[in-house]
């Protein structure tokens, strides 16, 4: 009789990951031991003796990394390969080539759909409900709170279901007809123009520069007080509208992926130089 895993190993295989995809990544294995971790239910289902169940969990606490969310349908694959691994039709050499290839693609698109495109949209929807009432500012964060893990726990338990049912014949023909690298490309350009929309929508950064002085109307005979001549931002802005925030956005990302700086340091960067070009503006009278 042919061994299937049962729809409760496959949910326990499911909620593991989703909860402890991230609870042991390290250098070594990466996400490694979670990924094992998941599959030891599935494990402990489809093998009878300890030794079949030492061997294959032992090949899958190895390297392995992608994007937790669309990395999901990886868990799916594997876990019907052990499916048919453990009844004869599989290889153990198949699934850690599998895995390794699935390393990749998983890794682009989850990177591309989840955490530049789904994320950055669903974070303008709810801060442009903050931003909508004064008295309704609280309401942004609190959607965020509960849509986020709700769409994440949906497009996850969905991408492992396809995973074991589509099995690997669904991921290469994806990858051999050239849809796998249509979909990569179009999420890119999709999440850069987000980043690029809210970059502009809600990057904030002006150059309070101005040149204030009494003026004399000839036509009224009148003296007009405090009338500004000249106002960088103005001009700039007219010149090339949000120029420094995308500024901004070009620095923090430069240095983020080219020297490597972590959030928590671009964000004392940014304070610190915040209040000391605060504090010039008060001292020379930029901001009396």
């Amino acid at each position: 009789m042919a061994k299937t895993i049962s729809k409760k190993t496959l949910d326990k295989s499911f909620r593991t990951w989703f909860f402890w995809n991230g609870c042991s990544q390290q250098a070594e294995s990466m996400l490694g031991m979670a990924f094992a971790h998941s599959i030891a239910p599935v494990i402990e289902e489809l093998y009878d003796t300890p030794e079949e169940r030492a061997e294959a969990l032992k090949r899958h606490i190895t390297l392995f990394n992608t994007e937790a969310q669309v990395g999901s349908i990886c868990n799916g694959i594997v876990c019907g390969l052990e499916e048919s691994n453990a009844n004869g039709n599989c290889t153990p050499e198949v699934i850690n080539s599998v895995k390794v290839a699935l390393i990749g693609p998983t890794s682009a698109i989850g990177d591309s759909l989840w955490v530049a495109t789904i994320i950055p949209i669903l974070l303008t929807i709810c801060l442009s409900i903050s931003q909508a009432s004064p008295t309704m500012v609280w309401l942004g964060p609190v959607l965020y709170m509960v849509l986020y893990p709700i769409a994440t726990g949906l497009i996850s338990r969905f991408l492992f279901k396809l995973g074991y049912k589509s099995g690997l014949e669904g991921m290469q023909e994806m990858m051999q007809t050239g849809k796998l690298d249509t979909l990569t490309g179009t999420m890119s350009i999709l999440g850069l123009l987000v980043v690029g929309a809210l970059s502009a929508s809600f990057v904030a950064l002006s150059l309070p520069i101005q040149i204030v002085r009494d003026v004399y109307d000839a036509t009224t005979n009148e003296v007009l007080t405090d009338q500004v001549i000249f106002n960088a931002d103005a001009i700039l802005d007219s010149i090339f509208p949000k120029l420094l925030p995308l500024l901004l956005t070009l620095a923090v990302y430069y240095l983020y992926t080219k020297k490597n700086w972590s959030p928590l340091k671009l964000m004392a960067l940014i304070l610190i130089l915040a209040g000391v070009l605060t504090a010039l503006g008060y001292w020379t009278g930029v901001y009396a």
